[in-house]
Order: C-alpha cells, then sequence, then structure tokens
C-alpha cells in the first residue's frame, strides 16, 4: 500500500528529530582509540637489548651477574619494563639506571625503580634540569607524561652525578657514560656498552626523524652535529647505536653510516638557516618553508613550527650567531 500523506509527514518528522539529537552526540563521541602498545623486548647482542612501549627508547642489560637499564619512558610503561627485566633476571634488582637526559619520555618512569634501582645516574645538568623549578618546561609538550594519578611513584633523581665520563662495571660488562657536549639539551650522555659494542644515544640520535632541539635546555644544533662525528670516531664500525627515536616502521638499533646520515641531516637544516638569514628574509617568511628537505625525504615535512622545531631552531641558532 502506497503510503500517505500522513505517514510521509510522521516520517520526516522523526528523521528531524533523529538527526536533530544525533548533531548534540556526536558531538561527544569519541573517536575510535588506537590499541595500547605492547612492551616489546628485542635482544641486540651479547645480553643488551631494547624495550620499546611509548616514549624514548630503553636499553637494557640482563646477566647472571647483573642488571642495567638505561632510561625508563613514562610510569605505566616503566611498570611493564620491570616487569619483564625481574622475569628475565629471576627477580635480582637492578644494579643501574641510566638517565640519558631530562625529558620525561625517558626520565618520568624513573620513580617506578625506586627501592630497586641500586645507583642512578646521569649528567650533572641533566640532574639538574630533572630537579628544576616546578612549573618549568622540563621537556617538550609531545614528551610530556599524562597528569598525575593518585598513587603515581614520587620521581626518583640521580645519586651519581657527572660532567664527561662516568665507568662502572656490572657483572662482566663495562659501562661507559660521555657527556660530549651540547645537544639536543646541555646534558646529553652517550652510553657505552663496552663488550658488547652497544651504544645507546638517547636523543641526540633519531632515525630519519625530526628530532626535537631543546634550545631552553641549552640545544646545540652546531656542537650536536660536531658530536655525533666524534661519537662515530670513538666506536668500532660495527657498533650497534641505540637510537631514542625512529620515524614510524623504523627499526631503533642502527649503524655508524646512520649516525652521520643524522649529522648530515642537522648541518642540513643549518645550512638551510643560514641561506635565510643571509637573504635577509623576515623570520615569519624563513620558517614558512615546511616541506621536505631534498636528499633527506625520508624524514617527510618539517613539523609545524615551534620553539623546539629543528627549523626555527636552526635559524634562532643561526640568527643569535651561536
Amino acid at each position: 500500500m502506497a503510503p500517505t500523506r500522513r505517514d510521509f509527514l510522521v516520517t520526516s518528522a522523526g528523521a528531524a528529530l533523529a538527526a536533530a539529537l544525533a548533531g548534540p552526540l556526536a558531538a561527544f563521541a569519541q573517536p575510535p582509540q588506537p590499541p595500547p602498545a605492547a612492551p616489546t623486548f628485542t635482544p641486540v647482542r651479547r645480553n643488551v637489548g631494547t624495550f620499546t612501549m611509548r616514549g624514548g627508547t630503553v636499553g637494557w642489560l640482563v646477566s647472571p651477574r647483573g642488571v642495567v637499564v638505561v632510561d625508563t619512558q613514562f610510569p605505566a610503561e616503566a611498570r611493564a619494563l620491570l616487569e619483564g627485566l625481574q622475569a628475565r633476571s629471576g627477580n635480582r634488582g637492578v644494579d643501574l639506571l641510566v638517565n640519558t637526559h631530562h625529558h620525561g619520555d625517558h626520565s618520568g618512569g624513573n620513580g617506578v625503580f625506586r627501592g630497586v634501582a641500586r645507583k642512578v645516574v646521569a649528567h650533572g645538568m641533566a640532574d639538574q634540569h630533572m630537579r628544576r623549578a616546578p612549573g618549568a618546561p622540563a621537556q617538550p609538550p609531545a614528551a610530556q607524561p599524562p597528569a598525575a594519578t593518585p598513587g603515581a611513584p614520587e620521581m626518583l633523581y640521580p645519586d651519581t652525578t657527572f660532567q664527561h665520563t662516568w665507568a662502572g662495571d656490572v657483572g662482566d660488562e663495562r659501562v661507559v657514560a660521555r657527556h660530549y657536549g651540547r645537544g639536543h639539551t646541555s646534558g646529553d650522555a652517550v652510553i657505552t656498552f663496552e663488550r658488547a659494542n652497544v651504544v645507546h644515544m638517547g636523543d641526540l640520535l633519531s632515525f630519519r626523524r625530526h628530532p626535537v632541539v631543546d634550545r631552553a635546555a641549552g640545544a646545540s644544533m652546531r656542537n650536536w652535529a660536531r658530536l655525533l662525528q666524534e661519537v662515530a670516531n670513538a666506536h668500532a664500525r660495527d657498533t650497534v647505536y641505540i637510537c631514542g627515536h625512529a620515524n614510524t616502521g623504523l627499526p631503533v638499533t642502527v649503524a655508524q653510516a646512520d649516525v652521520l646520515q643524522f649529522r648530515d641531516y642537522l648541518l642540513a637544516v643549518l645550512a638551510l638557516a643560514e641561506r635565510q638569514v643571509a637573504a635577509g628574509r623576515p623570520r615569519e617568511e624563513a620558517l614558512a618553508m615546511r616541506e621536505p628537505m631534498p636528499g633527506f625525504e625520508a624524514w617527510g615535512a618539517f613539523p609545524a613550527a615551534n620553539a623546539r622545531d629543528p627549523l626555527t631552531a636552526a635559524y634562532e641558532e643561526v640568527a643569535a650567531g651561536a
């Protein structure tokens, strides 16, 4: 039977009402959330491995005679890290915790290791940045941990600091932390597992990904490029390097050639900034270029201009004559 005019009006009114209700309700609907990252332990060489979940890459060593952790990500991730380490070590505790620098995605989980880590080591400036007054910009916005929740662990600060070099034996492994000067921050440490020939670079090394440049915490892109060459010179050609971050789908362990490619990337960004400053372009115009750099297309477009993006940081460093 064909619908009557009355049926049509009722149906139309119902559809209009449903649409009117759907608008406000849709505003409160949450988009599908990606599944939480899974804790992943990956062996690298001679009892040394990496842990990835959320935040900067963690390095670890588990042997019958010792456990070492380099960086801790955030509290929830640090708990997963600690559980995995205990399962692998027979609950022997952590002999040494080292922070490569102060940013929250590398040190935010330190508190989980309170009462577990026997020694906590970091560069003196990294320690100062960790302890700075509340409210100071301690890490990039993208690396900020979620708001503190009841029961969150109290921060665990370094009990041992150094200015140039620190070294110690854990079991049959020699662990050396070196500071090569200003780079990603003013307090970055390069951690070498000498017998394994594995080096954790923290955020001094990103694999084909635009890095954060924390000038507020003392970063220097020019010295950063120099120190990458110095690190490569100080280690063997077959050294395995652990990156603080890698672009989506790429590994977090790389070779010496990748360290030098990242050096070349930093120098290319500085050269771009130098050309803009030499041409006398206003800051806004100079920083408007966001497309990938020729020769470094794998990095993708530069992120939106902000205080810690590499193009902005390079422009400010060059303009300041640093």
